[in-house]
């Protein structure tokens, strides 16, 4: 009898040590299937070198609980059609067209943070354009007409009292490169307003080319004084509202993550620059120079309310559709 009792011991241990297994196993295969897929999208430049040591780190396993799909696109209009239609879930894409996609899709996009900065800059070859002021009667050369650069550049000559259509020529090229062009050939008191990295792209290929003007620095100095002064921003990251409403847990890992990859890209300019020519971004020479003027941070909950809520105030005041017609209501700001 007591070789029965100890012979239905050691099975029942045996069992529960099976049982045992079988719930760790079981557990395991819960983790991996709990890891969610974010289909995530960016532009070439500063709005996607942010990104890139996540977008390392995610090519062997998933992290924070999160697995990924990288696009790198050419253009907005490569990501936006696909953002509404549902194929992508999160982009990184310029803060008017975020304001006009939330119009237009009545709602169904959130605004998770400001990715980036200003990134405009005057850049001549000579040493004539000392402040806003001497830009009057001269001529600049720009690409961006309908866009971000535009309606920075009308608001900073117009708050200094320089009218766009009268004071200065402004000739709208279709690309940086011929912004860049245009200037090499026409000569002193000629200026150019181009973003990074086309800056540096620039001076690596003409090392007459100096900044001349800090768009962000000018958009501050006249903001000083305001109550709730705004910024001069570039970039920022959108997510569709269902997919936050299906996996708010999965975004605010992204958030996490996204911010831990921003703080290594700024702590870490030389590494960095080698991930940002390994995606396919810019070449590693032109990273390494550009990225302390891209302006790449991760700014989120009320100061990204404030800053970008003032600074689609100042694009509405310029052109209502940059901004899709109307600024958001609250309702467009995440907040976790």
């Amino acid at each position: 009898m007591k070789k029965i009792t100890a012979m239905l011991l050691s099975l029942t241990l045996c069992l529960s040590m099976l049982t045992g297994c079988g719930n760790q196993a079981g557990n395991t295969a819960s983790s991996e299937e709990a890891a969610v897929e974010l289909r995530v999208a960016a532009l070439k430049g500063p709005t996607a070198m942010g990104m890139v040591k996540l977008m390392e780190d995610t090519q062997e396993q998933p992290v924070n609980g999160n697995s990924y799909q990288f696009t790198i696109a050419a253009s907005a209009d490569e990501v936006t059609p696909r953002l509404v239609q549902g194929e992508i879930d999160i982009a990184a894409v310029p803060a008017n067209l975020a304001s006009a996609l939330y119009n237009n899709t009545k709602g169904a996009i959130q605004v998770l943070a400001i990715n980036t900065l200003g990134v405009l800059y005057m850049v001549e070859a000579g040493e004539s354009i000392q402040s806003v002021e001497d830009l009057r009667g001269g001529t600049i050369y720009a690409s961006g007409k309908g866009a971000t650069p535009e309606y920075a550049l009308n608001y900073i000559l117009s708050a200094n009292g320089i009218d766009p259509e009268r004071d200065v020529t402004i000739e709208w090229k279709s690309e940086h490169s011929e912004c860049v062009a245009a200037l090499t050939t026409a000569g002193e008191g000629s200026v150019a307003l181009l973003p990074q990295p086309f800056v540096t792209t620039a001076q690596t290929k003409n090392n007459q080319i100096r900044i001349a003007l800090d768009l962000t620095e000018e958009w501050d100095r006249l903001q000083q004084e305001e109550e709730a002064p705004s910024a001069l921003l570039t970039g920022t990251v959108i997510v569709r509202k269902a997919f936050v409403e299906e996996n708010p847990e999965a975004v605010k890992r992204f958030m996490d993550s996204y911010k831990e990859s921003v703080d290594y890209v700024n702590g870490n300019v030389a590494q960095a620059a080698q991930l940002i020519e390994q995606f396919d971004i810019v070449p590693a020479a032109v990273a390494e120079k550009a990225l302390p003027y891209c302006n790449i941070v991760f700014v989120e909950g009320s100061e990204m309310k404030e800053r970008l809520s003032g600074y689609l105030e100042v694009l509405m005041g310029q052109n209502p559709k940059s901004v899709g017609g109307a600024v958001p209501t609250d309702e467009f700001y995440y907040s976790r």
